[in-house]
């Protein structure tokens, strides 16, 4: 017998599978006991990072929710997450597309976590299609047809 995962970790050389056993905390979790050691935490489109200021450098990975892939807060977040200075690992969860992908990149994302059905109907290679972030986005598009 074989089981399959319930999500399949997304980076830029395609699916790996999740590398990470030591669970999420929430942010209200966490600030309800200050004294608690964070390896990582679960924010919601709703949360506030700055809650995070001064707790940075003791969280591993953050996890943000995607509940939807017409909710945008959750870049939002991340740029504001690496603004502030945080250097570990930044997950987007949840309700994204692969057409996103190089913007979640942009926006300071590390991964993106999906889950097995849309692994299955978005497979690695429309992934990894969008995998070239820094070269191929609006901005290099407009400086090289300049130059042509």
């Amino acid at each position: 017998m074989t089981t399959t995962p319930s999500h399949t970790i997304v980076t830029d050389d395609g699916f790996a599978p999740e590398d990470w056993c030591h669970g999420f905390t929430t942010l209200a979790a966490l600030a309800a006991n200050e004294a608690a050691s964070a390896l990582a935490v679960d924010l919601a489109p709703e949360d506030d990072p700055a809650r995070l200021t001064g707790r940075l450098d003791e969280i591993d990975l953050i996890r943000v929710a995607f509940p939807a892939f017409s909710d945008g807060r959750g870049f939002t977040i991340a740029r504001q997450l690496r603004d502030m200075g945080f250097a570990g690992r930044l997950r987007a969860a949840g309700h994204m597309i692969a057409d996103q992908y190089a913007m979640a990149r942009r926006a300071g994302f590390d991964e993106v976590e999906i889950d097995a059905t849309l692994a299955a109907r978005q497979p690695a290679d429309q992934w990894r299609a969008r995998a070239e972030w820094r070269t191929h986005d609006y901005q290099s598009r407009l400086r090289g047809a300049a130059f042509s």
